[in-house]
């Protein structure tokens, strides 16, 4: 990133913290916090991090603000998008960065007009126990690819959300918001393209939220006949940890491999331990040492943004984008 500052515009969820800490790690400033709603994640950011809130948004717009971030609502970031487009500034969101077909028709218009990069926090990309998995499949190690199986429980927690996260309309709904990360591992770990879902959301509970869905499992078939099983729901115990006991297991014509990213009860530990598995043809079943990603999402971002080689492009977005809308549009509903 050619300039030293960044700012962040809509914050309304606590990832944006973790793009806020690693910026700073790696040297730049951040100019301010505008949220222009609920202001106490805001005002919370700015104690941790010493960052002034602002009311000021086009401060935060200046030339010599290098990059923006957001966590607004989630409905709300294709505006953000185009305003950073007006403005000439890369964006990096958490996810996800639209909700509805009519948001990602408009994200594919400002990556089609090329004035700004797009980045969106896939931070499952960034643990080492999915990258040396990655490595793993890339080698062949497994074989061919025949099922990857997804497994990741939230706990809700209900009384520290705010209202927008249980309306669909804002929100997105379950398999909007928590299983894009899915979609993106299930492209980026085989190569292949997604040809279709069929899938489910049930409700068990918060009847004053109406069209909160609390449970979902997609069933995904990916090109060369790779089948894919995707769960994920808000059910987490409080009194876990982590926000879930969440695994990766995949199958291959030489072997297998399991992946308990945190939560994992036998491992029971807060520092949230990330495990690997495999066992093949020709090894027993055994555990794998982990290798570190060379590059996080957020520095492959600002390698983006800079003209320079980067792994995560604006096809991978808009593609992981508009598989977990289409499953979402086809998923059928139990009340």
């Amino acid at each position: 990133m050619q300039n030293g500052q960044f700012a962040i515009i809509g914050c309304r969820h606590g990832h944006i913290g973790m793009f806020i800490a690693e910026m700073m790690a790696l040297g730049y400033r951040c100019a301010g916090i505008y949220e222009a709603g609920e202001p106490s994640l805001a005002r919370q950011l700015s104690d941790k991090f010493d960052i002034p809130v602002t009311g000021d948004l086009e401060s935060l717009l200046a030339p010599e603000i290098g990059m923006v971030g957001s966590s607004a609502v989630n409905c709300e970031k294709i505006d953000w998008i185009e305003l950073c487009e007006q403005h000439g500034k890369p964006i990096m969101l958490d996810k996800p960065i639209v909700t509805s077909r009519e948001g990602l028709n408009r994200l594919e218009a400002v990556m089609e007009r090329g004035v700004i990069q797009v980045g969106m926090l896939l931070t499952s990309r960034d643990r080492s126990s999915i990258y040396t998995l990655k490595r793993h499949m890339d080698a062949g190690a497994l074989g061919n690819i025949v099922s990857i199986t997804m497994r990741k429980p939230h706990r809700l927690a209900p009384a520290t959300r705010q209202p927008w996260h249980f309306a669909k309309l804002e929100n997105g709904g379950i398999i909007v918001d928590l299983l894009i990360h899915d979609f993106d591992l299930l492209r980026w770990l085989t190569g292949r393209e997604v040809e279709g879902t069929s899938g489910l959301m049930a409700k068990h509970i918060l009847p004053e939220y109406p069209d909160f869905y609390d449970t979902a499992t997609v069933q995904v078939r990916l090109e060369g006949g790779i089948l894919a099983q995707l769960y994920t729901d808000w059910h987490t115990p409080d009194t876990c940890w982590a926000f879930g006991d969440c695994r990766i297991f995949v199958s291959g014509t030489k072997g297998c491999a399991e992946l308990r990213l945190f939560g994992d009860p036998s491992v029971a530990s807060a520092a949230g331990d990330e495990l690997m598995f495999t066992m093949t043809n020709e090894e027993k079943f055994h555990r794998v040492e982990l290798i570190q990603p060379p590059v996080s999402v957020v520095e492959d971002f600002i390698r983006r943004t800079e003209g320079k080689p980067h792994l995560v492009t604006h096809q991978d977005l808009y593609l992981a984008c508009r598989a977990t809308l289409e499953a979402d549009e086809q998923a059928l509903v139990i009340k």
